[in-house]
């Protein structure tokens, strides 16, 4: 069935109790309930294996031969990885469904994760290339199954739950990750996170019958259409179908740019630059993480009370770019400074993605609601291939991590100020 058609359900269906078994105990959720519980799952678990690798950046270059920024350029094939099937992979996700997408996407993690953990460079960036292909199922998959099932007064609320596992996930890593390495060795830590991806895979199995009755229409050229140039076209053509997506796909682009980098980095620049141990560059980078998470669930209450995410999500950017700023002053200063400066720019720069998706969701004509979300994250992604790339490229000239960071900040508090003077002289976009 179609989004639109999908969309145009009964209310009552969308808050239907139904069974759902996970190792054959039967679970009475609502059906708003059972997407928000496997979506959430996922996304939680892909996001610990995504938020492993720049964790463990200082022991991968290592084991490669590189210097260390050049866990930029892993960054920056994961990115390509995720844009490459959000352009191509929406016929996939119409054959299959959202939550068998999901599972694939799973085990394309597992698999990445395994040629990461190779002693080769080369082997590394291929097994990037497929975690990137693997995570990205999360956001078109997620924003069919919200937007079909969630309530309508609690939809950006919904989406910033789903959104939360993002950060949440990357915190649990950042805690987790150093001692399963202490506990099990590099080679057992990289097992052992795979067994848990595919474990989860397993896991969200008895969703896909109420969750997927629902997909698109069978279409066995999937395949061929996810090599095919006129995917990527199309994903630059959807976003004209509404006057509010090009600015919000530009300010996603912004904050994606920021939040590549932010990850991809900090772990690296705390170790090399101010002498942390990995255990103690993991925990702040939990904070980090730990801080999006309650953030996003924050703005994304604060955005159905304010009935403007575009608002928000201006005002976020102008924060973010500050508190980045801040972070570099103070990152040679006191622990506790540094803690409190890590839970500010994990809560401005990672807090605003849940608040983005149900924007674009909420924007979007329904039957293009994957299409849009797919084409606004692949423009968002395009950025954090590029932010990384020439955040280590500055980096490796200047010597520095200082300069990289503060022009990260500068462009997203351009852009944030920008779309507040466009917002102010056409109030009717938001």
């Amino acid at each position: 069935m179609s989004d639109a058609a999908a969309l145009n359900r009964s209310p009552p269906e969308a808050g239907q109790a139904r069974g759902d078994g996970i190792g054959g105990t039967a679970l009475k959720l609502p059906l708003w309930g059972s997407a928000l519980s496997a979506t959430l799952l996922v996304q939680v678990v892909s996001s610990f294996a995504a938020a492993a690798t720049p964790l463990l950046g200082p022991l991968l270059t290592l084991r490669w031969g590189l210097a260390p920024e050049s866990i930029g350029y892993v960054s920056a094939v994961v990115s390509t990885g995720i844009c490459w099937f959000l352009a191509c992979g929406n016929p996939m996700l119409d054959h299959h469904g959202p939550v068998r997408a999901l599972q694939i996407g799973l085990v394309f993690v597992a698999a990445g994760l395994l040629l990461l953990s190779q002693p080769l460079a080369s082997l590394g960036l291929v097994g990037a290339l497929l975690l990137g292909l693997g995570l990205a199922p999360n956001t078109p998959a997620g924003s069919q199954i919200l937007m079909r099932t969630a309530p309508a007064d609690h939809r950006t609320l919904v989406f910033s739950i789903k959104q939360a596992g993002v950060p949440l996930g990357g915190a649990i890593a950042g805690f987790a990750v150093a001692p399963m390495v202490l506990g099990f060795g590099f080679i057992g830590a990289i097992q052992a996170m795979i067994a848990i991806v595919l474990l989860s895979a397993l896991l969200v199995q008895p969703f896909r019958r109420s969750l997927d009755a629902e997909k698109g229409r069978q279409n066995r050229a999937w395949a061929r259409m996810f090599l095919s140039r006129s995917s990527l076209s199309r994903s630059a053509r959807v976003l004209s179908s509404h006057t509010s997506l090009p600015m919000l796909a530009a300010l996603g682009v912004s904050f994606s740019i920021t939040q590549a980098c932010i990850t991809a980095f900090t772990a690296t620049y705390m170790v090399t630059r101010h002498g942390k141990t990995l255990a103690e560059a993991g925990h702040l980078v939990a904070i980090l993480l730990v801080a999006s998470t309650i953030a996003r669930i924050f703005f994304g209450w604060l955005a159905d009370r304010m009935g403007s995410g575009l608002t928000l999500l201006c005002l976020l950017a102008l924060a973010a770019g500050a508190t980045i700023a801040l972070l570099i002053g103070t990152a040679g200063t006191s622990p506790w400074l540094i803690y409190l400066c890590m839970a500010l720019v994990g809560s401005t720069s990672m807090g605003w993605n849940g608040v983005h998706m149900a924007e674009l969701a909420r924007v979007s004509p329904p039957a293009l609601i994957g299409d849009v979300t797919s084409s606004a994250s692949l423009f968002g992604f395009v950025g954090s291939i590029c932010g990384p790339l020439i955040f280590a490229v500055i980096a490796n000239r200047t010597g520095s991590f200082d300069w990289p960071y503060l022009l990260v900040a500068g462009q997203l508090a351009l852009s944030g100020a920008f779309a507040l003077w466009y917002l102010r002289r056409r109030p009717t976009v938001a």
